[in-house]
């Protein structure tokens, strides 16, 4: 399909690595020792994104 715009989509892994990351958040998590790479990397992203989202919620 030549031209057309790429589709984004969330994947079933993507939607568990965020609930895990929320559930971790919430209940405090066990250690990075316990994350697979995957989990540890996204863990990683997430973090620096909400970050990124509460500093321009406060003007920054």
């Amino acid at each position: 399909m030549a031209g057309a715009c790429p589709k984004s989509y969330v994947t079933a892994e993507s939607v568990g690595l965020v609930e895990a990351f929320l559930v971790r958040r919430q209940l405090g998590g066990a250690g990075v020792e316990e994350l697979s790479a995957r989990q540890a990397e996204a863990f990683m992203v997430l973090e620096r994104e909400l970050e990124k989202e509460r500093q321009a919620a406060r003007g920054r």
